[in-house]
């Protein structure tokens, strides 16, 4: 009785063999190709490697500000729209009068306190909340 359940053992353990060995000699599936979904957030472009803030993180005014850049004015001060010269050295290095700055308003200020934008001629945009000690890269969606 032995000898007959070895036999069937083997039996079972060589078909095992044989169909797995079929297996790996087939051609592989290809596996599908992934496509993005319909509402999958487009590839952001970055300008920096700063810290993203989106606009619907930044101050109301901060937005008003984006709107005024868009519109190309009229802007709240004189000095808005003016060369920003990047001497703080945190922003991307650029040619001089690549990067524009912009007055966010902070109510209850009497000057144009320490908010500001600038924007880059390729289009990217930096908010900064503490007068140029740091900045973030305002990601819009396109």
């Amino acid at each position: 009785a032995e000898s007959a359940s070895e036999v069937t053992i083997e039996t079972q353990d060589t078909e095992a063999t044989q169909d797995t060995a079929a297996v790996d000699e087939a051609e592989p599936t290809p596996e599908p190709e992934e496509e993005p979904a319909d509402d999958a957030p487009a590839e952001t472009q970055r300008f920096s490697d700063l810290d993203l803030v989106s606009p619907a993180e930044l101050p109301i005014e901060a937005i008003d500000t984006l709107a005024l850049i868009a519109d190309g004015g009229p802007y709240p001060f004189d000095q808005d729209d003016g060369t920003f010269q990047n001497r703080e050295g945190i922003l991307p290095e650029r040619p001089r009068g690549h990067y524009r700055e912009y007055t966010v308003i902070t109510p209850g200020e009497d000057d144009r306190g320490a908010r500001r934008i600038v924007s880059g001629a390729d289009g990217e945009l930096y908010y900064t909340d503490d007068h140029y000690d740091s900045f973030r890269e305002i990601v819009v969606d396109s």
